[in-house]
């Protein structure tokens, strides 16, 4: 994935400091500023992404507000009440201990593009939060049969938290496919996004519209 210009991130920590103060790197190739975001977290002009590093996302969340752009949490909370909550708010969602600094900087080039990043103890808390809703399960196996067998390859994928181009490479596809295969697969569940159709692939509830 590629940009033309360095992003510029906006960093809200309420609740303490942050803990990669060596990011974004020098050489970092997406990401060339960091701009410290406190109360009463106006979003200043120019700024692509926020990242939220937060011990309780739901109050942070209440209290940071709309943003206008895309949102990444930062927090230790891995269980799955707080994951899909952050999730259905359309954010990404890193727990920390799971992720690099390069796994922080694909999240936020990601989020640029309308790709919710989820690190991988977020996906499993969001899968757990999910499994044995069997009433929900059934309407998410119904809307599955819509979806061609390639199609539901892409889903399973994308709801690991991979992107467009991660997910061509597992597949041999080109990024370009992928986002056409996404285009049809979001017009088929009805879903206004990746964060949307991810839901309803797992079966969880719609998400949250703020």
């Amino acid at each position: 994935m590629h940009t033309s210009r360095k992003l510029s991130v906006a960093l809200a920590c309420p609740e303490g400091t942050w803990p990669h103060p060596g990011w974004p790197a020098p050489d970092d190739p997406h990401v060339g500023r960091l701009v410290p975001l406190r109360p009463p977290y106006a979003v200043p002009d120019g700024v692509d992404v926020v990242v939220l590093r937060c011990g309780e996302p739901s109050r942070a969340l209440r209290e940071l507000g709309p943003v206008g752009v895309p949102l990444i949490v930062v927090s230790p909370r891995r269980d799955t009440a707080t994951v899909l909550e952050v999730f259905r708010r359309g954010a990404g969602c890193l727990i920390e201990g799971d992720y690099c600094t390069c796994m922080l900087s694909s999240a936020v080039v990601g989020a640029t593009v309308g790709h919710t990043y989820l690190s991988p103890a977020a996906c499993a808390a969001l899968r757990e939060a999910v499994r044995g809703a069997s009433a929900e399960g059934a309407a998410a196996e119904r809307l599955r049969g819509l979806l061609s067998p390639r199609e539901r390859q892409i889903m399973e994928l994308l709801s690991t938290g991979l992107g467009a181009q991660e997910i061509g490479l597992r597949l041999r596809l080109s990024e370009k496919t992928v986002r056409n295969n996404l285009s049809n697969i979001y017009a088929k569940l009805d879903a206004r996004g990746s964060t949307d159709a991810v839901l309803k692939w797992l079966g969880a509830a719609p998400v949250l519209r703020i």
